[in-house]
């Protein structure tokens, strides 16, 4: 049985399954639908003209705009009705048109959204896709199957992302980037296919880190691109770096765990 603490809140036209759950403060617009095995927290808003599937959880305090789909069966021809779930945190915006698929039994079972995230229109979360806090996907940006994201990545609008890619902690894609091989923490990139081009020297100066920590961090891009040092005795360079500057430390564990390479 639903439930919600205010039924004002929720249109009359709205079509919502008795196996869903709504807590308190939820508001859901006209003809939108929301089916059964859905969890939604306090104080999130659904647009009109919205599908939400489960099993899907979907924490607080979020905006679902018009005409998104959520927690819809995964693109997978593999995919043969599995209970498989999507997992969403507290405070993102899925803007109109976007789309965040269930997840697979090849991987988890579950698509993974953290908190804090703006979803422009169009996107487009894959199956099995993890996904950390504070990412901006702009207009048209795509992500294929287990694809995983660091904290306050950018990806510009139309960007693509290749199935099991990984984007790296507070790097930025360009307009279009083409994404096929895992792209490092702090690194900006464009292109098709994407070339990196620097750090988010900008990106990290507007979330607090101190001129010394870009600075350092700009030296590990040289160990990475310009010095001409195996991807392996880059990596083990940019580690003997981390007691003046703990903030590689994300760096060092994406390179660690890299195994289909970095773009370059």
């Amino acid at each position: 049985m639903h439930r919600t603490g205010d039924r004002t809140l929720i249109d009359s036209r709205a079509v919502i399954d008795p196996q869903a759950e709504l807590d308190e403060g939820v508001s859901v617009g006209p003809f939108s639908v929301i089916g059964a095995g859905v969890r939604i927290g306090k104080g999130t808003t659904v647009g009109p003209n919205v599908v939400i599937n489960g099993p899907s959880t979907i924490g607080q305090d979020n905006r679902i705009y018009q005409f998104a789909s959520v927690g819809e069966d995964p693109q997978d021809k593999k995919y043969a009705g599995e209970p498989t779930r999507l997992e969403i945190g507290d405070h993102n915006v899925i803007r109109e048109c976007a789309t965040l698929h269930r997840g697979t039994v090849q991987d988890e079972g579950v698509t993974r959204i953290g908190s804090d995230n703006l979803f422009m229109a169009y996107i487009h979360v894959a199956h099995d896709c993890v996904i950390g806090d504070n990412i901006i996907m702009a207009n048209g940006a795509s992500l294929g199957g287990h694809v995983h994201i660091g904290d306050w990545a950018i990806l510009g609008g139309f960007t693509m992302v290749h199935q099991f890619g990984r984007i790296g902690a507070h790097s930025f894609c360009g307009m279009g980037s083409a994404i096929n091989m895992d792209l490092p923490p702090f690194v900006t990139v464009s292109g098709q296919p994407a070339k990196p081009h620097g750090i988010n020297s900008e990106g990290l100066r507007r979330r607090g880190f101190s001129a010394e920590d870009i600075s350092q961090i700009k030296r590990a891009y040289k160990l990475m691109y310009k010095s001409g040092k195996r991807l392996e005795e880059a990596r083990e360079a940019i580690s003997k770096m981390l007691g003046e500057t703990p903030a590689l430390q994300v760096l060092c564990d994406f390179l660690s765990e890299s195994g289909r390479g970095i773009l370059r």
